[in-house]
């Protein structure tokens, strides 16, 4: 990892002003992007129909779309908040947060939660704001909702579970904070009775009753002599088949751990910055220079790569039917065959950048862009 190329946009540095002033300014000055690869002409090998669109504000944060049965949450950067049905694309409710966001959403079907850039979690049910709370720092990672309870992770490392109906704090738990945290989701998600939370490069296995540690299995291990080269932060989507799951440290690796012991499967050295998709043969990712990886479920050992989307910003990739499905920054959503990555379609959405990783509900792929456009896909 190059000192240059670290000091971006995902980062948030707790130090000083003038710290953060010098960042700001190395990021600028630095090496243009090259051009993103042209691509040939679309042949479509598999058939991918619209059914419906949704239409939201602008997506100017890094926005996690959440799906819990026919019902998906998605949200827009002025705190406005949208539940809809997957299966005819109408809207069941839209409320409003009250201030601009920093991350969301997260859902159970009923209630949606998100955090403001004003550091306030807040609760929505049925269009309307169910209750508020001030968090202890920012939080870039989308609120979990399962269980009647809401589970925060905040950038100074503090994981929390507040009460779904009161927003009362039922238990805090606090780890050491590093001095570079990502400006990005990190991971926060359930496997069974188990509330499992990336704290730098670690997958740690939590009690969700009340907040003690049941396990912990390192995905990255820092390395280097600053705090910008010893970064290892677990983020974005992760990949869940049974009791395994799977997790990208950001630039550092891809790997697997077994949620019931808490135990390494496998960790593969992986240059991404998004996280993964999988099925039970393998684990997909995205590369920083926009080639597509996939890697043996069982060992880690690399299957395929394609190169074909050089320098295209992508995002998280989703495993669906007998494609992959994943966005970039030009606006096209690529559909792709899981076993060897070739080209089966792509579709322009709305001509803006694809702002979140692709999510499907029952036969539906659900789609957002950054000027707020949400798609409902059907491929054959």
């Amino acid at each position: 990892m190059t000192f240059q190329r670290s000091l971006s946009p995902a980062f948030f540095f707790r130090t000083s002003a003038a710290l953060l002033v010098a960042a700001v300014l190395a990021a600028c000055s630095g090496t243009p992007k090259p051009k993103p690869a042209e691509l040939p002409a679309n042949v479509a090998v598999q058939g991918v129909r619209e059914a419906w669109s949704v239409r939201i504000p602008k997506v100017e944060f890094p926005l996690s779309v959440d799906v819990s049965g026919d019902m998906v949450a998605v949200a827009g950067a002025d705190g406005t908040v949208v539940m809809i049905d997957a299966r005819s694309g109408q809207e069941v409710w839209r409320g409003s947060a009250g201030a601009p966001l920093a991350a969301g959403v997260g859902s159970d079907g009923t209630l949606a939660a998100v955090i403001t850039n004003q550091n306030e979690l807040v609760a929505l049910q049925g269009g309307k704001v169910l209750w508020k709370q001030r968090l202890s720092a920012q939080s870039f990672t989308p609120p979990l909702v399962a269980g009647r309870r809401v589970f925060v992770q905040a950038a100074d490392r503090t994981t929390s579970a507040w009460d779904g109906q009161s927003g009362r704090r039922l238990w805090a738990q606090q780890r050491t904070a590093e001095n570079l945290v990502l400006r990005k989701p990190g991971v926060l998600t359930a496997v069974d009775d188990t509330l499992v939370v990336g704290v730098g490069g670690r997958l740690v296995g939590i009690n969700p009753a009340n907040g003690t540690s049941r396990w912990e299995s390192p995905i990255a291990a820092p390395r280097g002599t600053n705090d910008v080269e010893r970064l290892v932060d677990l983020t974005g989507t992760v990949s869940r088949v049974g009791d395994t799951i799977c997790a990208r440290a950001y630039l550092a690796s891809v790997g697997c751990v077994d949620a019931t012991r808490g135990t390494l499967v496998w960790s593969k050295p992986a240059a991404g910055a998004e996280g993964i998709g999988g099925d039970d043969r393998f684990v997909y990712g995205t590369e920083e220079n926009g080639n597509l990886a996939a890697w043996r479920r069982g060992d880690g050992e690399r299957a395929w790569q394609v190169e074909r989307y050089k320098y295209r910003t992508l995002t998280a990739p989703l495993a669906v039917g007998r494609s992959i499905v994943f966005g970039d920054s030009t606006g096209l959503v690529h559909f792709v065959s899981r076993d060897d990555g070739a080209p089966l379609n792509r579709i322009t959405p709305d001509g803006s950048a694809i702002a979140a990783s692709p999510v499907v509900s029952g036969n539906t792929v659900v789609v957002v862009t950054r000027n707020g456009g949400v798609f409902g896909y059907r491929p054959e």
